[in-house]
């Protein structure tokens, strides 16, 4: 506190008022508080690892039914939060935490707030992680609800796949490319109300000369087919839907057919509890550079020379989380 000249913030106060209202398997648990001379302490429950850390791993492969679980934790933690009218608003692997038994955990509530539910909010645009960043606000857009989490909650679940994150730029400008680029133009008669948002015609992507010819084409498979099994790819395409009004709720995503079919939902405990050591993204990055003999900078690709595949070509900020 010795640097807060206003007192106590108002963020702050805001993210323990909420933490202290919830209470979910798979939200992280805020124990209490602790106060010293000068300092303030928010005391958590502790997990191991977070989601960056370990599906960048070199030795951690999760099987089917791991990611199934995984998932399933993700959308229950997310629809729990939604029911209480919470907005997270800053989803992305390293806010994901994870503990040897398998248990999946949402944290860091410090963009997160309430929300009203029966009229729309005038909030602000500049929250999530830029990578996870749904294409309304790229686009400006200010009243919005749980539709922002679910975009994000899009990008992990094909990451838990394709273990790296999907769409990744430097820019808001460069953000909308990378979209684009994997899931095809925007197009009005997909998302009607697109080009009425305040900054749609300052970052909207130049139209594609083959637009015509990409109407037809399912680009969620096109760019996941080799990643995702087919009813996985129909909850990607529910939740990287670019109208907000259409995307998938986690209420939906749960009753999917992905949840339905075998295999089953199984915690991986066996694998994480028989890691050494705890994992986050600084860890897992360099036990992956000494394991491949890697030198240099962590921006090495998996894509072979002259490869097109959308989702391992973005070698440029690639292994560099943005925070």
């Amino acid at each position: 506190m010795d640097s807060e000249k206003d007192g106590f913030p108002v963020t702050a106060m805001r993210e323990i008022k909420l933490l202290q209202a919830l209470r979910h398997e798979n939200v992280v648990r805020l124990h209490e508080m602790m106060v010293t001379r000068g300092s303030i302490y928010m005391v958590f429950e502790y997990m191991e690892h977070d989601l960056n850390g370990i599906l960048a791993h070199p030795a951690v492969q999760f099987s089917p039914a791991h990611l199934k679980s995984l998932a399933g934790q993700l959308f229950e933690g997310l629809d729990y939060l939604h029911r209480r009218s919470v907005l997270h608003r800053d989803l992305k692997g390293s806010n994901i935490l994870l503990n040897n038994e398998g248990r999946l955990k949402l944290a860091d509530f410090g963009l997160a707030r309430f929300y009203a539910k029966r009229r729309r909010g005038d909030y602000t645009n500049r929250v999530v992680t830029l990578w996870y960043r749904p294409p309304e606000l790229l686009f400006g857009e200010t009243q919005y609800g749980s539709e922002v989490d679910m975009w994000g909650a899009g990008c992990i679940f094909v990451e838990l796949f394709v273990k790296k994150p999907v769409f990744q730029s430097e820019t808001e400008l460069g953000q909308v490319q990378a979209i684009t680029d994997v899931l095809g133009p925007v197009r009005k008669e997909d998302w009607p109300e697109v080009d009425k948002l305040a900054w749609y015609e300052m970052v909207k992507p130049a139209t594609l000369a083959d637009a015509g010819e990409q109407e037809q084409r399912d680009h969620v498979q096109g760019a996941f087919a080799k990643y995702l099994p087919v009813e996985a790819l129909e909850v990607a395409r529910g939740l990287l839907t670019y109208d907000p009004r259409k995307r998938w709720s986690a209420k939906e995503a749960l009753a999917s057919r992905y949840f339905e079919q075998e295999p089953k939902a199984e915690l991986p405990a066996g694998l994480l509890s028989a890691l050494e050591g705890e994992w986050h993204e600084y860890e897992s990055r360099r036990a992956k550079k000494k394991a491949t003999g890697q030198r240099g900078t962590d921006t090495a690709t998996v894509a072979t020379a002259g490869s097109t595949d959308p989702v391992v070509t973005r070698s440029a900020v690639d292994d560099q989380q943005q925070g």
